[in-house]
């Protein structure tokens, strides 16, 4: 009896740091299900894993920038208010998560919006943030990053081919210049950082 009542928890933890994982859906992220432009052999059905703890498959676990499967998934203006949606999971607890923007490729990030805690806060949801007025036109990576209060030490990185498009409207400077905004928040890949248990 002691034996099924430990198999059954450890079945039971194991089914839960499984569905822990969650993914962007919108935009669609490079070799996903969802992304139209994904080259078929290269879907990858388990998107929603954490990147490698060592740090070897970032940024993105997948760079498909001027490739065939890197085409840009939705264009959004400079100033306008843009959305992001995940797919299905377990919160554990929420977390933390950043959005950005790169154009180079993923070599560097501008955070354009940061969610400090109750990140994110239901499966299937979607969050709001505004694309800053000075964000550069062209093709750039957005970039959603999550990183779980409860459960394993994880990072979890997706990113999808976007284009940004000059605003229709005259906007007042922002406060903070897209250059000067602030790298992505790196954790558990190796590099030396390491969140604590139920990170907020």
């Amino acid at each position: 009896m002691h034996f099924t009542n430990t198999f059954a928890v450890a079945a039971l933890l194991c089914a839960s740091a499984i569905d822990a994982h969650l993914s962007l859906t919108f935009p669609p992220p490079f070799r996903s299900k969802d992304n139209p432009y994904a080259v078929e052999s290269q879907i990858d059905y388990s998107i929603t894993s954490p990147l490698s703890p060592s740090g070897d498959n970032f940024p993105c676990k997948y760079n498909d920038m001027g490739t065939p499967g890197g085409k840009s998934v939705v264009t959004w203006a400079a100033g306008a208010t843009a959305n992001w949606t995940i797919g299905e999971g377990a919160l554990h607890g929420g977390g933390s998560c950043q959005v950005a923007l790169s154009y180079d490729s993923g070599k560097s990030f501008r955070v354009i919006h940061s969610y400090i805690g109750n990140c994110p806060v239901a499966v299937d949801a979607s969050a709001d943030f505004t694309i800053p007025s000075d964000a550069p036109a062209g093709e750039a990576m957005f970039a959603w990053t999550w990183q779980n209060e409860i459960g394993n030490r994880e990072f979890y990185m997706s990113c999808a081919s976007v284009t940004i498009e000059a605003g229709s409207k005259a906007r007042d400077a922002p406060a903070v210049a897209f250059a000067s905004r602030p790298d992505l928040f790196l954790i558990n890949l190796g590099n030396g950082c390491t969140s604590q248990f139920r990170l907020r």
